[in-house]
């Protein structure tokens, strides 16, 4: 069959040119138009439904609005957990599905649960479900920056023209507004004119809801015209709200200016946003549509902001630029791909000695990744670090390079010698075919075990294993059709024979050595099994992690202050903590991001923040050399200021651990079970033991109480000798604190709530809320804590719960240690130190998590590349015997990828786990080519000595020249320290160091071990 393939495309050389044209002009129509990305997206399948119960304090939102949720989520179809989190006048449910499950879908079945749930919580409060996007969808993020505008100015500036004209564009599915103050219209009403009018706030709230609206009154037909009936009585400015009537006293009429006065005041504030150490101002962020292009958004987004008409002295300054990542990340794999193309054509030249044949090969690596660029867009992969970072030319020419060597080698044209150049290009072609065939399908077949891979490892590496069969398929077919055309149109004059060049004397030398260790046998052999050994025993004491941490060029801090601190107070010590980062010579800018947005994307409190820190260019550091080094400096420095914990990571890295698993740490405990008071003293143990643990860095506990609260509790007796109600306290609270919602103003297309409230001096402390007026409906007038006690107690500052169970957090980072062993030492020391009481449990999780799923999947997915490997090898030979025998190359190939991480110092991660597994494929394929000509003498009648020194000096140059190519393909990979190289260097290294033992294996010890292995005859359909 392969044989009538070559043969019909050597017949039919302008076809496959034609095909070659429809394949480019393809291939660049997709490159024109595929997605461009720093990074794969990382983020679970996840639909967060958010609540916001304004002024309802924590335990009130869990029981009453974050519970009833969780219920009716609960046992939603192929969902993988479900977490919450309860805040001050927020609720806050994650339900996370499989990733097969469409969003659309996942979200539609959500708002049939909601539908269940609205009449068993509060009335008045609306579920709403979170934007469509991801972890990496918060794309670019900005700061209003003005001298002659007051930040309730710039917030409305934001709000009503910015924001709105931000989500028209394409690819954008919100605009985030963050920090400033919102403007409010409020009716601050004074209580002893309320009484001398004999009035109380409920007829104020009526009266004021009543006076303020439109309404319509139909049609009526005259002089042969329809007339629409329009009513106007909505309020045009917050003046004519002063003249509506509240009642009337005596004839004459009671109006809202004369108990009340009118004015624009800032509502109370969620968070707030700092830049530079300057103080407070206005940010926005931009949130692309889940599945959208990146870079083409972002260019969209920076186009639109430079063509908006912002009022003089007004500037949007950005603070975070995902482009600049995508950058950085696609310049990292450009560079890459491009020096290991030179390397590889370079291999090709030395070895070939044909220009012209060294050229047909080389145009196989773009002829190949137009393929992969074709499977990346049937699958809907974008271009990022991981589906082009790990693809290796040298690998994808294999099959062509094996190709091309035997027809050249079959070329060498003698003077005087008869010469049909087509009959030997497709002799040639057909002799290598079937090894090239099997070997680049092994190469295939090991990858495809990584789509076995789930969770945030299956995101990460899936892309890759797509991008990589394809390439590989491509090239599989290119070497099987291309080459043999182009070579029978380009060499059809034959080639020189090499004679005494410089790889003669290679071979020679060679050929000696190896007759040397073939007369020593069983020492070599019992070496190399010894070697073998001693290299996966080592593997016991080599660190493990995860995944090395990406490095995003920019730093991100997370403090933590004490629990129950002011939002003045929060303020001020952000700003100490911008201005301590700004004296670091390395930081160019700082922005800091406080509390929680107006639409609550992320639960933060007042007490927390992330840092946003702007570095310059690596080449630009003078006080230090690498970040790790920026980082300890900054720790020590800010270790300064009291009452503050932090956290040192990057932005995307965080959003991504905190939408994947709400824990923004390299470790995390999760204690789980009921009682709050139990949860946080086991918390409290646990952080001892935690930060004990060699390591350790900005190890904390998540603060779920602590935090300050007054509580009034109606006394239902007091209530009663008045004739007052429950309700009737609740208005007073709520128009004394927050204020009461009571209308709104419009303004054009501008909007804004118009609030009922008492005046200052009844909310500046408990005593002063006791003084709250009330009026009985007898006339008396009262005082709130003569109906209620008023009292300042702690209480929680927020309720985490996870698949239905209360928790709580112990986390920490990992510096200077690998994070396998340190989450083993703090698992022991855990068990041994903290003693659970009944109904309490515990749970590992953060990016050990992560490491530990990944791991036993690895289990199965290795042993599987094994068994996939060992069948092919079968299929190949139909000798168990000598599909063994190549299979030996795997555990050599093992041994130089563990060589490689001790020399380099690397951790086991999962990308050399990957680079392990791509090994393996290449490994066997010059194995296969090696025994296949082997058997190809037998079969011809040497003997099997003569046979395995033969064959093994001719097949040199291949073995030489594929184990070459794979290796130089991933040099710059594994040498590079640009942006996004962390994650490709492991694996190219792992790939590298077992190639080369592989190939001493290839060719020593597997010529060595043929006798033992060898079928006693061989016939010739064995030898093909």
């Amino acid at each position: 069959m392969v044989s009538r393939i070559i043969e019909f495309h050597l017949r039919n050389r302008f076809m496959v040119l034609a095909g070659l044209t429809i394949l480019v002009a393809v291939g660049l129509y997709v490159i024109a138009h595929i997605p461009i990305d720093a990074f794969p997206d990382l983020t679970n399948n996840q639909v967060v439904v958010i609540t916001e119960a304004p002024g309802m304090p924590p335990s009130e939102v869990e029981q009453l609005v974050t519970y009833p949720i969780e219920v009716v989520l609960m046992g939603l179809p192929r969902t993988e957990g479900v977490r919450s989190v309860s805040k001050l006048g927020l609720s806050m449910v994650t339900v996370v599905f499989e990733d097969s499950v469409n969003v659309y879908l996942a979200r539609q079945w959500i708002n049939e649960r909601i539908q269940e749930v609205r009449s068993r919580i509060p009335q008045g409060l609306e579920p709403t479900l979170g934007p469509v996007a991801t972890a990496f969808g918060e794309i670019y993020q900005y700061t209003l920056e003005s001298k002659t505008m007051s930040a309730m100015e710039l917030k409305t500036l934001h709000e009503w023209s910015i924001k709105n004209q931000l989500r028209a564009v394409r690819g954008i599915n919100e605009v985030n507004t963050w920090g400033g103050e919102t403007r409010q219209v409020q009716i601050e009403v004074d209580p002893v004119k309320l009484l001398r009018y004999g009035l109380s706030l409920r007829e104020v709230f009526d009266r004021v809801q009543e006076n303020n609206a439109n309404f319509g009154g139909g049609y009526i037909e005259h002089a042969s015209e329809q007339y629409t009936i329009r009513g106007l009585g909505r309020v045009q400015s917050a003046h004519e709200l002063e003249s509506i009537v509240l009642a009337s006293k005596g004839g004459s009429p009671v109006l809202l200016r004369q108990v009340a006065v009118i004015s624009d005041k800032p509502m109370q504030r969620s968070g707030a946003v700092l830049r530079d150490g300057k103080g407070e101002t206005v940010s926005g962020m931009t949130i692309m549509l889940k599945g959208e292009n990146g870079r083409e958004v972002l260019d969209r987004v920076k186009s639109k902001i430079a063509s908006l008409q912002l009022p003089s002295g007004v500037r949007i300054v950005p603070f975070y630029d995902q482009s600049l990542v995508i950058d950085r990340t696609i310049a990292t794999v450009k560079k890459n791909l491009l020096e290991a193309g030179g390397l590889v054509i370079a291999v090709l030249f030395l070895f070939l000695g044909n220009w012209r044949a060294a050229v047909i090969v080389a145009a196989v690596i773009p002829l190949s990744m137009l393929v992969g660029f074709m499977g990346m867009a049937v699958f809907g992969i974008s271009a990022n670090l991981m589906s082009l970072g790990a693809i290796d030319f040298g690998m994808i020419v294999d099959g062509a390079v094996v190709m091309m060597e035997n027809s050249v080698r079959r070329l060498e044209r003698r003077p005087n010698e008869h010469f049909h150049p087509f009959e030997r290009v497709l002799g040639a072609s057909i002799e290598v075919a079937r090894p090239i065939l099997f070997g680049v399908s092994i190469i295939i077949a090991v990858y495809l075990p990584i789509f076995a891979l789930e969770g945030l490892e299956g995101r990460m590496f899936r892309p890759m294993a797509i991008t990589v069969c394809s390439a590989l398929l491509g090239s599989l077919v290119l070497a099987l059709t291309f080459v043999p055309a182009m070579t029978n149109m380009a060499l059809a004059k034959g080639v020189r024979p090499h004679g005494d060049d410089w790889f003669t004397s290679i071979r020679n030398i060679y050929t000696r050595m190896l007759r040397f260790v073939l007369r020593h046998r069983v020492i070599v052999v019992a070496l190399g099994l010894i070697t073998v050994v001693v290299a996966i025993d080592s593997l016991r004491y080599i660190g493990t992690e995860f995944m090395p941490r990406l490095d995003e060029g920019s730093l991100l801090i997370t403090t933590k202050k004490l629990p129950g601190i002011s939002l003045s107070d929060s303020v001020e010590v952000s700003k100490r903590v911008e201005k301590a980062v700004l004296e670091f010579p390395e930081v160019t800018g700082v922005a800091t991001k406080l509390g929680r947005p107006d639409l609550a994307t992320e639960a933060m409190g007042i007490y927390e923040a992330d840092v946003y820190i702007l570095l310059k260019p690596y080449d630009e550091w003078t006080g230090t050399k690498t970040k790790e080094e920026l980082i300890d400096k900054m720790a020590a420095r800010l270790e300064q200021i009291p009452g503050v914990a932090y956290n040192f990571t990057q932005p995307m890295a965080m959003r991504l651990d905190e939408v994947v698993s709400g824990i923004k740490a390299d470790v995390a405990l999760k204690i789980f079970g009921d009682d709050p008071h139990t949860l946080e003293h086991l918390a409290e143990q646990s952080l001892k033991v935690l930060s004990g643990v060699p390591g350790a860095a900005d190890a904390q506990m998540e603060i779920t109480s602590g935090a300050a609260e007054v509580r009034v509790e109606a006394d239902r007796a007091q209530l009663a000798r008045y004739g007052l109600n429950v309700s009737d306290v609740r208005d007073a609270v709520q128009a004394a604190v927050a204020g009461r919602a009571v209308s709104e103003l419009i303004e054009g297309q501008r909007r804004f709530t118009v609030v009922l409230r008492l005046p200052d001096e009844f909310r500046q402390n408990p005593e002063a809320l006791r003084e709250v007026p009330l009026s009985a409906p007898g006339g008396e007038r009262i005082k709130l804590g003569q109906v209620a006690v008023v009292k300042a107690d702690r209480g929680p500052e927020l309720v985490s719960r996870e698949n239905a169970m209360r928790r709580i957090v112990v986390q920490s980072n990992v510096r200077g240690r690998d994070l396998g062993s340190f989450a083993v030492e703090a698992q022991k020391r855990i068990a041994e130190k903290v003693k659970l009481p009944p109904g309490y449990t515990v749970d590992w999780g953060g990016q050990f998590e992560n490491q530990e799923r990944a791991m036993k999947r690895l289990g199965i997915v290795i042993p599987a590349s094994i068994v996939i490997i060992t069948g092919l090898l079968y299929s190949t030979f139909g000798s168990f015997r000598l599909a063994l025998l190549i299979f030996l190359n795997v555990p050599f190939a093992l041994v130089g990828g563990i060589a490689a991480l001790w020399a380099r110092g690397m951790n086991l991660n999962l990308s050399a786990s990957v680079g392990f597994i791509a090994l393996f494929g290449v490994a066997v394929l010059n194995g296969i080519v090696l025994v296949s000509y082997i058997n190809r003498l037998r079969a011809e009648g040497l003997d099997t000595s003569e046979a395995v020194v033969r064959g093994a000096a001719t097949r040199l140059r291949p073995v030489l020249m594929t184990a070459l190519v794979a290796s130089l393909g991933f040099l710059p990979m594994a040498l590079s320290h640009s942006s996004g190289a962390e994650v490709q260097r492991p694996l190219a290294s792992v790939v590298i160091g077992g190639l080369g033992t592989s190939t001493v294996l290839t060719l020593f010890l597997l010529p060595l071990l043929y006798p033992w292995f060898a079928p006693k005859v061989v016939v010739a359909g064995e030898s093909e």
